[in-house]
């Protein structure tokens, strides 16, 4: 006792004892100060009993298949059943070893780091940080305490892993971290990752790539298998070297898993990449509205981006994907002809007013001129060169250049629009919206209005029979100038001057496109009965009250068209196409469903659509679009109609099968920049090949048999025997004599 006294009287000694004192003061006074909330309250176990994560709202196609994601943190649950074991013990090797023997803190762990880490200075001892640590940073997150932000951060994970521990089971622990755990390229839980770098659901996960992705957490940017899949190759090795280690893999099987490559099969979910991104942004929209009007159980709106929930689609992905694959590989083709065509003297290049045009209406342009800078001051902002990624078919490129430089290489490309439906349900198949999602957001599909040229005229030869009109009524190819509408004379396209006193039925008439015809036609049946058809088809807006509507220049969404087009396959009754059919809420229950929306009124009779479809099979078999039988060979049933505006700024093609309506566009952004010469402008050439493609591509699969066998019903006999007449007539030999050649009259 005395010596104890005398030791105590050295002065170095007391003072040590009392700064060891002091320190174990201060870290049990922070502890509890921690503990009480002293900096931030801390969940209680009712509360981490009932913890409810931020998901993603996970998009699905007709089939089940995940198409897209809307979220914060791209996160998808998943329950431990459905873990395979090989990656459960990859974690556990490689983490935590010890997991199923402490409380949420290993003491034993973090003795070794104290003396290996700390007193020995041997880095290689780990950090001592448990699964239950980790999950409770995952959950809660960390802040900053500006002093002692890791002591105090390490202190509440502590304190929440032990809570965890007692409400939860090990195997219900390792559920969540699976759940939360942050992967590479800002992947929140094992299914999104498995989904994103592998393109698998996690049970259907290797032990190579499980091993992978559980290499990654050790850090996420700098072992992330896109970036530098060697790095994480030999990180992965890491991982299966410590399951042999403790025995959860056999040691001969080590070299074999340690020699595979690693292949990445990349996903991503970032919504301007991946399939159908147009589609999924209007889905995104649409949800948005209806969201609006549905409460949760606690009575608060749900959340797009947090609430994990699920929305069905219409949408066949494997369909889209072919869709995507016929329109790239036309339009990489068409657009090197395009700019082949002219030469040296592109619009894009040497029209300085559409080239200035286009500058003003850009963001940036409009930012500096709303700032006050005078147009010398914004030229010279707008020449600064700067790096930019410029879209190409062959490849993206950044190249340092001029915002100028930047608007003429886009102005360049022709961009486009398909969407393909189900006739009589409007269920939308597949959804182009343009050329690439990243580079052009504007949408062809939802949000474009473009003159849709002759695809106009079925709806006026439709109100033409309709109103009494017979099939085998003919009308002179001769051209007409309308002395009410200015001495406008419509004339057909080609070089070849047509005989005026040839006479073509309506079927010639209107499958090979007669732009005379088509006016006279619209003529004698009148503006009023073409618009109250076309209205009735489910097309809304306002349409041009003069002669030059048969010619198509109408302004109309792609969509509506597509609706309007199904009627003739759909007992005359439009449709509306549409992409959602149900949404359901994390836990699987239906929150809201859509049944589709057709427009129940029949636009026209029967005799009528079967004698136009007639017609329109007859545009493919030997009118303006038999080059589907002809160059891509197609034997399916079509029917269809092409179409090509003023200018050649337009180019379009429906194509209808018994069970699919698919429609296409082709033209440039900028309405000032068309085609060169008709030959490539014209639907048949610019959009046609986009259908023709997808359905030689459809034609490979058989799982689509159903669409490309199907037959078209055979027509009744009094629509083949109103058919039954000579094409085209030529006028007798006293009506040649004293007829002319060019009429004037007026419109009615």
């Amino acid at each position: 006792m005395n010596r104890i006294s005398n030791l105590l009287k050295r002065k170095w000694i007391k003072w040590s004892l009392i700064g060891v004192a002091a320190v174990i003061a201060f870290f049990v006074i922070l502890y509890f100060s921690i503990y009480w909330g002293a900096f931030g309250k801390l969940p209680t176990k009712e509360e981490l009993s009932s913890i409810k994560q931020e998901q993603a709202t996970q998009v699905l196609d007709k089939n089940g298949k995940l198409i897209g994601k809307y979220y914060i943190f791209d996160r998808q649950p998943l329950k431990f059943n459905d873990f395979p074991k090989h990656l459960i013990d990859a974690l556990i090797a490689t983490e935590d070893v010890r997991f199923f023997e402490h409380d949420g803190v290993d003491n034993v762990s973090l003795v070794r780091v104290f003396v290996k880490n700390i007193i020995l200075q041997d880095k290689s001892a780990g950090g001592g940080s448990t699964i239950t640590l980790q999950l409770a940073k995952n959950l809660f997150g960390r802040k900053d305490y500006a002093m002692f932000s890791m002591l105090i951060n390490k202190f509440k994970e502590a304190i929440i892993a032990k809570r965890l521990e007692d409400i939860y089971s090990k195997n219900d622990i390792l559920t969540m971290y699976f759940n939360t755990v942050p992967f590479s390229d800002n992947t929140y839980g094992i299914e999104s990752a498995a989904q994103k770098f592998f393109n698998k659901t996690t049970s259907e996960l290797t032990t190579t790539e499980a091993a992978t992705l559980v290499g990654t957490l050790k850090a996420n940017n700098y072992f992330n298998p896109r970036l530098n899949i060697q790095r994480s190759q030999d990180r992965r090795n890491v991982v299966l070297n410590q399951m042999v280690k403790y025995g959860y893999l056999a040691e001969d099987s080590l070299d074999m898993l340690q020699n595979e490559k690693l292949v990445l099969n990349y996903r991503s979910f970032n919504h301007d990449l991946g399939l159908a991104p147009y589609f999924r942004e209007q889905v995104k929209k649409e949800l948005s509205a209806i969201l609006d009007s549905i409460k949760n159980p606690e009575g608060e709106p749900y959340d797009l981006y947090k609430d994990g929930l699920i929305v069905h689609t219409t949408l066949d992905s494997d369909m889209q994907k072919l869709a995507e694959e016929a329109m790239k590989e036309h339009l990489s083709q068409l657009q090197i002809d395009f700019e082949k065509s002219y030469g040296n003297n592109a619009p894009w290049e040497t029209n300085e007013r559409i080239i200035e045009t286009a500058m003003k209406n850009l963001p940036k342009y409009k930012a500096y001129k709303e700032a006050g800078l005078s147009e010398k001051q914004i030229q010279d902002s707008l020449a600064k060169k700067r790096p930019i990624e410029l879209f190409g078919w062959k490849g993206d490129t950044i190249k340092t250049v001029t915002l100028k430089d930047s608007l003429q290489h886009y102005l360049k490309f022709l961009n486009t629009g398909m969407l393909a439906i189900e006739p009589k349900t409007g269920a939308i198949q597949a959804y182009i919206g343009g050329i690439d999602y990243r580079f052009f957001k504007y949408d062809h599909v939802s949000q474009s209005e473009r003159q849709v040229g002759s695809t106009f005229k079925p709806f006026v030869y439709t109100a033409a029979i309709e109103n009494g009109m017979k099939p085998c009524t003919y009308f002179s190819l001769a051209e007409v100038t309308y002395k009410n509408y200015d001495d406008w004379t419509p004339t057909n396209s080609g070089t070849t001057e047509e005989d005026p006193y040839i006479n073509y039925t309506l079927e010639k008439a209107l499958s090979h496109s007669v732009n005379t015809i088509a006016v006279k036609v619209l003529d004698k049946v009148g503006i009023p009965k073409v618009h109250e058809q076309v209205k009735k088809l489910g097309i809304a807006k306002e349409l041009p009250n003069q002669p030059s509507l048969a010619l198509g220049v109408a302004e109309i969404n792609l969509r509506q068209l597509t609706g309007a087009y199904a009627s003739y396959l759909n007992e005359g009754k439009a449709v509306k196409p549409y992409a959602i059919t149900k949404i359901e809420d994390r836990h699987g229950n239906i929150i809201a469903s859509f049944k589709p929306k057709v427009v129940m009124e029949e636009a026209y009779s029967n005799y009528t659509r079967e004698v136009m479809l007639e017609i329109m099979k007859s545009t493919v078999n030997s009118g303006t679009a038999a080059r589907l039988r002809s160059t891509y060979n197609l034997k399916n049933d079509i029917a269809g109609k092409t179409g090509t505006t003023q200018n050649n700024k337009d180019g379009w093609f429906v194509g209808l099968t018994p069970n699919l309506v698919t429609v296409t566009w082709v033209g440039n952004d900028n309405h000032s920049i068309g085609f060169k010469t008709t030959a490539m402008g014209q639907g048949a050439n610019s959009a046609l090949p986009i259908f023709a493609k997808f359905y030689q591509k459809l034609n490979g699969e058989s799982n689509y048999n159903s669409i490309t066998n199907a037959k078209f019903k055979t027509p009744s006999p009094q629509v083949l025997e109103d058919l039954n007449c000579e094409p085209e007539k030529r006028d007798g030999f006293f009506k040649r004599l004293f007829g002319r050649k060019k009429k004037t009259k007026r419109f009615k």
